[in-house]
């Protein structure tokens, strides 16, 4: 599997973020944008610029994986 990159990641995030804004008093992200902002952070604290995505958990995998396919076909 490819790389990708820290602000292809963040795109996803946003993708999932205007797709199922945060909700409740504590306005959680939606599972999609939480599983994804795990690996992103870790990107920055480690300064990172990529990571290979068959490195994500299978939640962010799968979050990942519908993103590219709903802006990408």
């Amino acid at each position: 599997m490819s790389e990708i990159t820290i602000s292809e990641l963040e795109a996803a995030i946003n993708f999932w973020r205007a797709r199922s804004p945060s909700s409740g008093d504590e306005l959680s992200l939606c599972k999609e944008a939480s599983a994804l902002s795990k690996p992103y952070a870790l990107m920055i604290v480690q300064r990172r610029a990529a990571v290979p995505a068959d490195a994500l958990e299978r939640t962010a995998r799968d979050a990942w994986e519908a993103y590219v396919r709903a802006v990408h076909g």
